[in-house]
């Protein structure tokens, strides 16, 4: 099966997408545990880049060896692309995502954190229709939208009660998810010429040598020393970076926007579930109807499609009959 037809096949992107929130929803535990192993306090914001940096170059490394050794350099023959482009895109889907996340996370609770960062999906499909006249969101797919975010805040208001101020932390967060959702769109659009591994390598290592510069600054390139569990603390947060945004990324190449960004949700949900299992921490039994509502938008979103693709093609069979 080649890997167009598998990534738009209704298993294989569930299978890809889900498996890629999976990722970076273990990102969140191991990342607490990586911060209290270097002894990273949550604002030391400075450190928190520097860290970054070093994951996020490593990981884009990773995906640069894998794309040399696969071959997979170019897509359909075009040129790849220029420099000044892949540093813009890793400028806006890595280096400005992550370094305003960090730096609005140090200002904001986690129940903040969850559900502003849960809102990359609705900024992705604002940019996607921005940037993209064909993007059509119907009725369905905005309640589906909805549903999937009303289980964020279920989520985080099951976990830590009603509270919630917007500050200069909300604001960065949400800047945070701006960057993300559209620094998605603009990944979809340039895949065109370049494969997605070779790409996703090359504007994770611009993004990640820019965090760890500005890092750097206040830290140095060595803050913290790095043993064996700290190593592979870091190798472990570089390898599913690098496997998450290459999934990611690829499932966006081959489909609509609007069809696949519901599973952005799911992230904060993993988190959660995986922090019980790694960190011991509490789960609420909110969790189950968080996930429910999730679940349930991505199959109302999901079936809407398939039903306007019948359509589709069912006024098609009706014009050439005539």
């Amino acid at each position: 099966m080649k890997a167009e037809t598998w990534f738009k096949h209704p298993a294989g992107i569930l299978i890809s997408s889900a498996g890629a929130t999976l990722l970076w929803g273990s990102a969140l535990p191991v990342i607490k545990i990586s911060y209290e192993h270097f002894h990273i306090d949550s604002a030391n914001v400075f450190g928190e880049w520097v860290f970054a940096g070093y994951r996020f170059a490593l990981a884009g490394l990773i995906l640069i060896v894998l794309a040399l050794l696969l071959g997979h350099t170019r897509s359909s023959g075009r040129k790849p692309l220029t420099i000044p482009r892949v540093v813009r895109l890793g400028f806006i889907q890595t280096f400005m995502q992550y370094l305003v996340l960090y730096a609005g996370l140090s200002f904001s609770s986690g129940i903040e954190g969850s559900i502003l960062v849960g809102s990359t999906s609705l900024f992705q499909i604002l940019s996607a229709r921005l940037m993209d006249k064909s993007e059509g969101l119907s009725l369905t797919k905005w309640f589906g939208l909805l549903l999937g975010f009303l289980g964020i805040l279920v989520m985080g208001f099951g976990q830590q009660g009603v509270q919630f101020h917007f500050g200069i932390g909300a604001l960065l967060l949400l800047a945070s998810a701006a960057f993300g959702g559209f620094g998605n769109v603009l990944f979809r659009k340039e895949s065109a010429g370049e494969s997605v591994i070779a790409l996703t390598g090359k504007q994770m290592l611009a993004g990640g040598l820019g965090l760890l510069l500005v890092g750097a600054v206040r830290s140095g390139f060595a803050p913290f020393h790095f043993d064996l569990r700290g190593w592979l603390l870091l190798a472990y947060l570089s390898v599913l970076s690098a496997a998450g945004f290459a999934l990611w990324n690829t499932v966006m190449k081959y489909n609509s926007v609007g069809k696949v960004s519901l599973y952005l949700f799911l992230i904060p949900v993993f988190g959660v579930l995986l922090s019980s299992v790694l960190l011991g921490e509490r789960v609420s039994a909110w969790i189950g109807l968080s996930l429910a509502l999730v679940v349930a938008g991505i199959v109302i979103v999901n079936r809407s499609g398939r039903s306007v693709k019948g359509k589709g093609q069912l006024q098609e069979k009706a014009r050439r009959s005539m």
